[in-house]
């Protein structure tokens, strides 16, 4: 019997599957701010140029004592938050229809590749004089530069359809409205929601942008006063806020593609 019996082979359909290790990337992070920190009290990184960790720290829980951080952090959300939601949106509508229709692809494709090499910074002065200096013009900024990367990535995800999947379909007799919800969407939702990661870092760089000019309240203008008045400590800790916001996003799209993406193993 003892001869007969098999040793259980293990499981190798994982491919390049990637399981998270949060004793990595901390072990990065505290290696990296411990050298930083090391560097500034020997001299090596100059305080002037970057302060050390623990001053930009200071320069944060003066920003949270004083109650400023949650009146500029609410200020920014809130833009933020408008216009990703929005421009993500009417980007895989957008998106969809140019996927799925010729005459839509013939028509906007070649002006959403035309409009989306605009650096859309440079389009802020538009917005002003169109919405104004108030939220509208900050909200419509991040708006037209999360919208074209979304459109992109969500009719390129279309395309990447397996269109064996499509024909089997359409050999089921399934209706071209079945076929677009459970073949092309499911199919296209890797590629839409990598491009919810890309136009998430866009629109805190265009967050940024526009609150530097003419807003009282938000991250950027923090940021602006602490570099006009060279207090850097306050200037590394304004920038650390935006990165904090940029992994708070990560983390969510991040939930939501474990979630929708569970079939992808």
């Amino acid at each position: 019997m003892a001869d007969n019996e098999t040793n259980p082979v293990p499981f190798r359909g994982g491919g390049f599957s990637h399981k998270p290790s949060f004793t990595v990337w901390m072990m990065v992070f505290v290696m990296l701010i411990l050298f930083w920190e090391f560097g500034s009290n020997i001299g090596f990184i100059s305080n002037l140029v970057l302060p050390a960790p623990s001053e930009a720290f200071n320069a944060f829980l003066q920003l949270i004592d004083s109650g400023m951080l949650w009146k500029h952090l609410r200020a920014s959300l809130q833009r933020l938050i408008l216009g990703w939601t929005f421009g993500t949106l009417l980007g895989v509508g957008v998106g969809l229809l140019i996927g799925l229709f010729s005459n839509v692809r013939a028509g906007l494709s070649p002006l959403v590749s035309a409009i989306f090499a605009i650096p859309k910074i440079a389009l802020l002065p538009l917005f002003i004089i169109w919405f104004g200096i108030g939220e509208g013009s900050k909200v419509a900024t991040i708006l037209f530069g999360t919208f074209f990367p979304t459109v992109i990535a969500t009719y390129g995800g279309v395309d990447n359809v397996d269109r064996s999947l499509i024909r089997m379909g359409q050999s089921f007799g399934l209706s071209r409205l079945s076929i677009v919800r459970k073949i092309i969407i499911p199919g296209a939702l890797p590629a839409i929601l990598s491009g919810f990661r890309i136009s998430a870092s866009i629109g805190i760089i265009l967050l940024v942008a526009a609150e530097m000019i003419g807003a009282e309240f938000g991250v950027g203008a923090y940021i602006l006063l602490a570099g006009s008045l060279m207090a850097t400590d306050q200037l590394i800790a304004g920038v650390s806020i935006l990165s904090l916001m940029g992994l708070s996003m990560a983390w969510v799209i991040g939930k939501v593609e474990n979630y929708f993406l569970k079939w992808r193993v």
